[in-house]
């Protein structure tokens, strides 16, 4: 059988603290997303989400992005980026216009949506999305598609992103000295929404957690909107500097040590076992750990012990997040872990318990063609990415612009025409 041809590529990166990943897939003439390449590498330049070595953060994106088109085949001159720091806040926005009783047409949704600007106040932020989440017919809300229907007055929703400029600029600057064009610069938290809740559960309500290595973004879904989103300046690093320093060993030893025999649950008989702090190949190395036997091994309770105690603080942080996001009071409701740190063994067990709600852990969509090292929590955001690139959101900001632009100037025409690129760049 033929290869299905391939009508349209999408380039993502995602941006980490740990690794730089990228995918270039692209979408079948059935509509159907095929992953053509993928890769990743060790993060550079990057600290808490935030661009900290310019000239290594763009070595490192260009890197992931080669190792993705080689597999592939094929090159890319744009791509979406993921960012997961930059103070990523999320808020709605309302609008409302009369329509006076009579029967909705598209026209009446597209000037909505262009008078729909006036409402975005950055307030000196920059804005990485404005997108119509829902319409309102006199008040009635959670319409998809008012075409068609009568109503008084039109409203919509507008699902906003806000992030601080600096950083954000710095991100795309990277990507740009990488010798790639930045189609949009989205945010981890809605990207890993796209690949592991369902439409089902972001309406009901649901609470995503990405589990970063430097940042755990904290969002929550309601109604199908993500609603409100906190930020946290701790990951999975965390667990391993902690294990480094409790131990006395070096980083790299203490992410093996964490990712092959580490647990979030503890049970009887790890105090018996003993785990070689050295991989295969690599005894009489490095420095002998603390409370180590003869052979440099650790009993497999000690390290559980500082990993657990160590999640122990972030869930204290978590809880305070979903206190401050009024997911708490709202009873029944369900926790989502996905990120790099959602792979360690029985966080989901822990994590219920710490947390007091059901807790799953947020699994890569399957997707055609993607290498089964990419299969894991710590990939969803990346899988978002083009997801998110091929449902082609509308972004209010720019929506209706070729149609504003054959709008003639008269009289003061210079004066006015740049006031109104001020107004829409801001």
């Amino acid at each position: 059988m033929a290869p299905p041809r391939i009508t349209r590529v999408f380039g993502a990166v995602n941006i980490g603290s740990f690794r730089i990943s990228a995918i270039v897939a692209g979408m079948s003439e059935m509509g159907d997303m095929i992953v053509l390449g993928s890769g990743h590498r060790a993060s550079q330049g990057i600290k808490r989400g935030y661009v900290t070595d310019m000239a290594a953060a763009t070595y490192a994106v260009r890197d992931a992005i080669d190792r993705a088109e080689k597999m592939a085949d094929t090159s890319v001159s744009k791509v979406w980026i993921g960012c997961s720091g930059a103070g990523l806040a999320s808020r709605i926005d309302q609008f409302d216009a009369e329509i006076g009783g009579r029967r909705i047409e598209q026209e009446d949704i597209d000037q909505l949506l262009i008078s729909a600007r006036e409402v975005i106040q950055p307030d000196g932020r920059m804005v990485l999305h404005a997108q119509p989440a829902q319409y309102r017919l006199d008040g009635a809300h959670g319409v998809g598609n008012p075409t068609g229907l009568h109503a008084e007055r039109l409203g919509v929703d507008i699902h906003i992103v806000l992030a601080d400029g600096a950083p954000i600029r710095n991100l795309t600057e990277a990507v740009q000295c990488a010798h790639l064009e930045v189609e949009a610069v989205v945010g981890s938290p809605i990207a890993a929404g796209q690949a592991c809740l369902s439409p089902e559960e972001r309406d009901l309500g649901v609470a995503l957690v990405e589990f970063g290595a430097e940042v755990t973004n904290v969002a929550v879904y309601s109604h199908g909107l993500l609603i409100d989103m906190i930020s946290i300046p701790m990951g999975s690093a965390d667990i391993t500097d902690a294990v480094a320093s409790a131990f006395g060993i070096r980083r790299f030893q203490a992410e093996r040590l964490k990712c092959v025999n580490g647990s979030a649950i503890a049970s009887p008989h790890d105090h018996r076992e003993m785990i070689p702090v050295n991989a295969p190949g690599e005894e009489g190395t490095g420095p002998i750990a603390r409370h180590a036997d003869d052979k440099n091994r650790i009993p497999r309770a000690e390290l559980i012990g500082v990993i657990t105690g160590q999640l122990g603080i972030l869930m204290e942080e978590i809880n305070k997040a979903l206190k401050l996001m009024r997911f708490n009071a709202q009873r029944g409701k369900q926790v989502v872990f996905t990120g790099g740190g959602a792979e360690l063994v029985g966080l989901a067990d822990y994590a219920q318990a710490a947390l007091g709600k059901p807790v799953r852990i947020g699994r890569v969509p399957h997707l055609s063609g993607l290498a089964e090292a990419h299969v894991k929590p710590g990939f969803s955001t990346l899988a978002g990415l083009v997801l998110y690139a091929a449902a082609d959101p509308i972004d209010i900001r720019t929506f209706g612009k070729n149609r504003q632009g054959t709008v003639r100037y008269s009289g003061l025409g210079v004066v006015n025409r740049v006031y109104r690129a001020l107004r829409e760049y801001f």
